[in-house]
């Protein structure tokens, strides 16, 4: 590599620590200072790092440009799929990815369970806001500014007897997965299935999709669905890592909400 590129890139990384000094820099890299003062004045001319009145250096806006470009670029169904793959293999469950969309939920990826059972869900269609653990987690993820105008304009279909029938029985369901960050669909979408759901963010916390397993009753039953929580997280925390995300920023991202 490059001595002037390694150099640069040190600096960056320093910067990305802490504020530092002209001084600073020129002792951690072993080099004079008139050496390092070339490669900051030349980063700074496009925008990698920036000082302030006190000569100390920081890290610029144009990293911060690249790096929510490099974010939006990433497609979260392929980064997603190896990981949606280990879990179904692991769990041998059905698994399925889905966005928040124009005030739809939306199926984006689905993996069968190994086994004669298939989910009434399909990649594309839109899965009902009230009573799936995706639809729940998502519209959870939502500021809280309009979760009472999206829990009144649901129909709320009744699907099963379990199925959630008011805007109020809604709200208390989103405040409920809010609070312990995943949702439940028990057996109120089909009176035979259990479902557990859990957010997936990117690198600035914010959820993007959401990740499911849904097994129907007669393969486990509604608590040891529950147990399988921590495979569950595990895989969306692996897809939302890939994304960006790091877990201290969770607290940031759920502010306002």
């Amino acid at each position: 590599m490059s001595q002037s590129l390694l150099r640069a890139l040190t600096i960056l990384v320093s910067l990305g620590q802490d504020t530092q000094s002209l001084d600073q820099l020129a002792a951690q890299l072993g080099v004079h200072k008139s050496t390092v003062l070339r490669l900051l004045q030349t980063m700074e001319s496009e925008r990698f790092v920036t000082h302030d009145s006190q000569h100390r250096y920081a890290l610029g806006s144009r990293l911060f440009e690249l790096a929510n470009q490099s974010l939006e670029h990433r497609d979260v169904r392929a980064l997603a799929r190896p990981h949606l793959a280990a879990l179904n293999a692991e769990t041998r469950q059905t698994i399925h990815l889905a966005t928040y969309e124009s005030g739809d939920v939306i199926y984006i990826d689905k993996l069968d369970a190994i086994h004669s059972v298939r989910m009434y869900s399909r990649i594309g269609r839109p899965a009902p806001l009230h009573c799936t653990a995706v639809g729940k987690v998502l519209v959870a993820a939502q500021p809280r500014t309009e979760w009472r105008a999206i829990a009144e304009r649901i129909e709320y279909h009744p699907f099963t007897e379990r199925t959630i029938r008011t805007p109020e029985g809604y709200l208390a369901e989103l405040e409920r997965v809010a609070a312990q960050g995943y949702a439940e669909d028990h057996e109120e979408h089909e009176t035979f299935v259990n479902c557990i759901g859990v957010p997936v963010r990117n690198g600035t916390g914010a959820v993007v999709a959401a990740l499911s397993m849904s097994v129907p009753d007669m393969l486990l039953d509604h608590e040891q669905v529950l147990a399988a929580l921590p495979q569950v997280r595990a895989a969306a925390d692996a897809i939302s890592t890939e994304l960006g995300w790091t877990p201290s920023r969770i607290s940031t991202a759920t502010k306002g909400q």
